[in-house]
């Protein structure tokens, strides 16, 4: 039975990675039939969920496998995702606190957190949180990014484009991120906003 399972579940990844996640769902529900324990299966199973915007079945396919190891990270991370991008602010705000009370340098969690305060309006505190990312990854331009929304956000209209310009000089994709981001939309005019996403 393991090694059909092994067969089985290198079946469902390869669907997963080929982005038919639908078709992926049947396939870890075989395996679990056998193996309802086993982590890495419930974790692509609530993975495969989010990615289709089931939200509410991720979540609780993540707190199945926690009720099977409470402190699994994976499982922990993609449940803030999910309770994320579902618009459980709070309850995604609280778990990440908690991963962050027990190893207050988990990237992953902070990424999230920083995520989690901006789309609570909680600008300043999301900065807060890029900075601490960018004391580490300086050239990360995804934080750099972020750190322009908030400013943008804030109407601190300079900080916004300096540090949008950081983020352009590692990937110039950020050019066309900001081209679509409602958060620049009052810089449309703005000489130095158009020179540097031109």
């Amino acid at each position: 039975m393991i090694n059909k399972n092994i067969e089985l579940l290198n079946e469902a990844n390869k669907l997963f990675l080929k982005k038919l996640f639908r078709d992926s769902l049947p396939i870890y529900n075989e395996i679990l039939k056998s193996e309802p324990e086993n982590i890495d299966v419930i974790n692509n199973k609530g993975y495969a969920l989010s990615k289709m915007k089931n939200y509410d079945e991720a979540i609780a396919c993540y707190d199945q496998g926690l009720k099977i190891n409470s402190n699994e990270k994976c499982l922990l991370i993609n449940k803030i995702s999910a309770l994320r991008k579902k618009g459980s602010l709070e309850d995604a705000l609280e778990l990440c606190n908690l991963i962050l009370n027990d190893n207050s340098s988990e990237n992953v969690a902070l990424y999230h957190k920083l995520r989690i305060l901006y789309s609570m309006k909680k600008f300043k505190d999301s900065i807060n949180i890029c900075d601490n990312l960018l004391e580490l990854y300086p050239n990360n331009a995804d934080v750099l990014f972020d750190k322009s929304c908030n400013y943008a956000s804030l109407g601190e209209i300079s900080s916004c484009i300096s540090n949008l310009k950081l983020a352009i000089d590692v990937s110039s994709k950020f050019k066309v991120n900001a081209k679509k981001n409602n958060v620049f939309e009052s810089l449309k005019n703005n000489e130095k906003f158009l020179e540097l996403v031109k």
